[in-house]
């Protein structure tokens, strides 16, 4: 562990500078692998990871989605048999071409994406309409090898991510599912108290071999964003590649339907560049791997009953279903409250000589730095003051997207959106020229989608060509 904590850098000066110090300072990731952009997911941050995975593991169970695992290399056939799910991973696919020093008859794909080596196995167990809907999901990594490595968690060429994929029998249970699935991901996103806009994208970042992707658009506080969840409608794609197909109730053979879902590790990088400060991260109370961290204040000749009372306000928490630790360790308060402070813990319970005469606690939120004296015996106070960070957090979040949201009717009205940051309201005809044109133009912001669930009735012409539009997007500069 790292004693020097400090932070040099505030977000307004250097926020890619800052995030870097806290991701690094604060024990979420290290870099320092002898492969680049193949890092190592430290304690504290892959506890990040684990609280996403047991909340979402209960929302996809809930739904009969089953756990399982597939293979990590996929022959090189299988993958050439849908061309345009290929394409989309061919620049970012590593290969096994050797083993035992020998060179292999066959190129072997590390997964990029698991649907090729997983709808070969669906062939082979879908067989009537009794085996329908199929849900299955997995916890893996995945490698590509992506030219722009630029943030830990954000861009790597190595991370981990819950992969699920559905079949049914018509497209109607197909579309449904997705809704569910986008159901499911905004129930996290409620845990991690983080406000997306739901867009669905544009042909050109359709995820490959879909018919339409679903994603959650963060913004972060640079003013660029970044895609969380995302959830794709396939169609019968891959079903007539792989030739998936059921016997229906009279005999008759027919194509499946299916979805596909994903969410990576790159949430910890979001939900970090989302709410952090210039002190560090702050976790949400209910994503946090530690909500509360009691830290006794130790003078000469009270050392024993501080920490006998800490350690029993420590319990009384854990019990009460807090996720409590007793920092005990041999370092100074002042190091502990910056280390907890910079990882992000949302309560801070300090405990000194006095608080034990006086038979109560002192409660440091991490959002504000507020301080709240409550009774040692009162476990429920801490719960309250959770559920209020939990609250205005989600709060804060909902008014910065709100706040970050800006109409642009011509290019001039959009590129004086642009210095401002965040999401660009705007009109655009379909052409993929404009849409070109327009990040071109931009400097960099592109199409991100139009908002999901909700049609939007456009407010002038096509914000590239002058020409009548067909649909209200969303634009912005992405990671």
């Amino acid at each position: 562990m790292s004693e020097d904590l400090g932070v040099t850098k505030k977000r307004s000066e250097d926020f890619g500078q800052w995030y870097l110090e806290v991701v690094r300072k604060g024990n979420f990731i290290d870099q320092r692998s002898p492969i680049k952009g193949f890092d190592v997911i430290l304690p504290w941050g892959y506890s990040i990871w684990e609280q996403i995975q047991e909340k979402f593991n209960k929302l996809i169970k809930k739904e009969g989605v089953q756990n399982c695992y597939f293979p990590l290399l996929i022959p090189e056939r299988l993958l050439k048999k849908e061309e345009e799910h290929m394409k989309g991973f061919k620049s970012e696919t590593m290969m096994v071409t050797e083993a035992g020093g020998e060179k292999l008859d066959e190129k072997y794909a590390i997964r990029p994406t698991s649907e090729t080596i997983m709808y070969y196995m669906f062939s082979l167990w879908i067989r009537s309409y009794k085996d329908l809907p199929f849900k299955v999901n997995q916890w893996c990594n995945v490698v590509r090898y992506d030219t722009k490595v630029t943030k830990p968690f954000i861009r790597g060429r190595e991370f981990l991510w819950s992969e699920g994929h559905t079949a049914h029998a018509t497209k109607e249970d197909a579309d449904k599912f997705v809704e569910k699935a986008v159901e499911m991901y905004s129930e996290i996103y409620k845990a991690l108290a983080i406000e997306p806009l739901l867009l669905v994208r544009p042909k050109s970042d359709t995820f490959a071999g879909a018919d339409y992707s679903v994603v959650f658009d963060t913004l972060l506080q640079d003013g660029k964003v970044a895609q969380g969840p995302g959830t794709h409608m396939l169609g019968q794609h891959f079903s007539k590649a792989f030739n998936i197909q059921y016997l229906d109730g009279k005999g008759k053979k027919n194509h499946v339907w299916q979805t596909s879902w994903g969410i990576t590790t790159r949430q910890i990088g979001i939900l970090i560049m989302h709410h952090g400060d210039d002190n560090g991260a702050i976790l949400p109370p209910e994503m946090s791997p530690v909500q509360a961290v009691v830290v006794p204040i130790l003078f000469k000749g009270k050392e024993q009953i501080v920490a006998e009372k800490a350690r029993e306000f420590c319990d009384r928490l854990e019990k009460s279903g807090i996720r409590t630790y007793l920092d005990d360790r041999d370092y100074s308060a002042g190091f502990k409250f910056n280390e907890w402070e910079l990882r992000g813990v949302p309560v801070r319970i300090e405990i000194g000589p006095k608080d034990v005469e006086n038979k109560e606690v002192v409660a440091v939120k991490r959002t504000n730095g507020e301080k709240v004296k409550i009774k040692a015996d009162n476990a429920g106070a801490v719960k309250n003051i959770l559920n209020d960070v939990q609250e205005e957090m989600m709060k804060k979040s909902r008014k910065m997207l709100a706040d970050s949201i800006h109409d642009a009717k011509d290019m001039s009205e959009l590129k004086n959106a642009a210095r401002k940051g965040g999401f660009i309201r705007t009109n655009w005809c379909g052409a993929e020229k404009c849409e070109k044109n327009l990040k071109a133009d931009s400097g960099g912001f592109e199409i991100r989608g139009t908002l999901y669930g909700k049609g939007e009735k456009v407010f002038a012409d096509c914000v590239q060509c002058g020409k009548p539009a067909k649909h209200v997007v969303y634009v912005a500069k992405a990671y």
